[in-house]
Formats: structure tokens, C-alpha cells, sequence
């Protein structure tokens, strides 16, 4: 079954799709939703799984609820407070989050000395 997750913007898209393996469909929102986008997601993703990955501010809230609501049964990922959205969170924090989705088998896990910055 094809697996999606559904970003705000373009620079989520392109952090998360350094970290997902090719498979998984990463769709973006473009920090706006109308009856018109909503029918094209709605169209894609049919009846497959899907992943909601906002940011934690009051628009991410927003269409989060919207898609809420259009995917009742989609799987919630979150990303902490105080960091710049899904593309400022650091690479080790999205991959805890999409572990704890249960995305392990997707993730692609960069060299973790990279992860570490050298003082």
C-alpha cells in the first residue's frame, strides 16, 4: 500500500525527502488549503496510508485541522516547538519522529557523524 505524507511547502518536501526512502510520497500543502487542493489530495491518496507533518505554529494548527477532518485516519507527526517548522527541525529530531510514526523501514539514515556539529 502506497504511503503519504502531506507537508506545508516545498523546503519541507526537499528536508524530508533527503530523509524518506523514493517510495514514500511526500505532497505539499503550499500553506494553503481550498475545496480545489483538498479534491487533488483527496484524489491521490484514495484510500492509502497517510502521514500529517505540520509545523508547530498557528497556520500548521490550522491545516492540520482541515486535513483532520479530510484524513480521519491519517497518522499524526509532530515537530517541536520553538523550531523553525518541519524544514528548521534538526535531522535527528524528524527521524525520532518518523520512527516513532513507524516509518523505520523508509528512513534514510545519513552518516551520524554528520549529525553531530563539532565545536
Amino acid at each position: 500500500m502506497p504511503i503519504h505524507v502531506i507537508v506545508e511547502g516545498k523546503n519541507d518536501r526537499s528536508k524530508l525527502r533527503r530523509l524518506l526512502q523514493p517510495e514514500i510520497s511526500i505532497l505539499c500543502t503550499y500553506g494553503t488549503l481550498n475545496s480545489v487542493k483538498l479534491e487533488t489530495l483527496r484524489k491521490q491518496i484514495r484510500s492509502d496510508e497517510v502521514y500529517l507533518f505540520m509545523d508547530n505554529d498557528s497556520s500548521g494548527k490550522r491545516i492540520r485541522g482541515v486535513l483532520r477532518d479530510t484524513f480521519p485516519d491519517a497518522e499524526h507527526i509532530y515537530t517541536r516547538r520553538g523550531y523553525a517548522g518541519v524544514e528548521g527541525t534538526p535531522d535527528e529530531y524528524l527521524i525520532a519522529q518518523l520512527e516513532k510514526a513507524g516509518l523505520s523501514n523508509y528512513i534514510i539514515y545519513p552518516n551520524m557523524s554528520s549529525l553531530f556539529i563539532s565545536e
